[in-house]
């Protein structure tokens, strides 16, 4: 069984051991609870929720993102996030949708699973297009994208830009 969580400040020891096994950056991705102590996480799971809930820009640039996990068997393979809106510099460099799935898991059609999975969410948020940026050396996160219904609209000397419609996910 698969299925998306949303985080939670009860999150304990089997979403901390996933986080420490996907390294802290890859492929333009930032983990930052990888090599807090259990304590540290605890903490961070607070920030990570109350930015969740925030409303409009924080810090002038900061906009409200809701982060999930990915449980397959009831074990967490993977993470994401959805960011509520896009700032112009988001448009650039980072996007609507972010996610990691744990090395171990990796090459089984979670990425593709998890993704589509985050679109549902982001079309419940009222996102009707969500933008993905890419590192152009990843070639697994663009076949992604591309199975869940991208279109590249643009590329850079470091990533692709790639919408996916949301309306065909409600």
């Amino acid at each position: 069984m698969v299925e998306l969580r949303r985080l939670s400040v009860n999150d304990g020891m089997d979403i901390y051991v996933m986080l420490q096994e996907i390294p802290k950056e890859e492929n333009g991705l930032i983990n930052n609870a990888n090599g807090l102590s259990f304590e540290e996480y605890k903490e961070w799971l607070k920030r990570k929720y109350a930015g969740s809930v925030q409303v409009g820009l924080k810090d002038g640039w900061k906009v409200p993102s809701t982060t999930y996990w990915l449980y397959v068997d009831e074990k967490p393979v993977g993470f994401g996030s959805i960011r509520h809106f896009l700032t112009d510099a988001l448009r650039e460099a980072g996007g609507h949708i972010g996610y990691g799935i744990a090395p171990e898991y990796r090459r089984k059609g979670y990425g593709k699973r998890m993704l589509g999975l985050l679109l549902e969410e982001a079309s419940c948020l009222g996102i009707d297009r969500v933008l993905v940026t890419i590192q152009l050396d990843n070639a697994a996160s663009k076949a992604v994208a591309l199975a869940n219904g991208g279109v590249i609209t643009g590329q850079t000397d470091e990533r692709i830009f790639v919408w996916i419609d949301t309306a065909q996910k409600r």
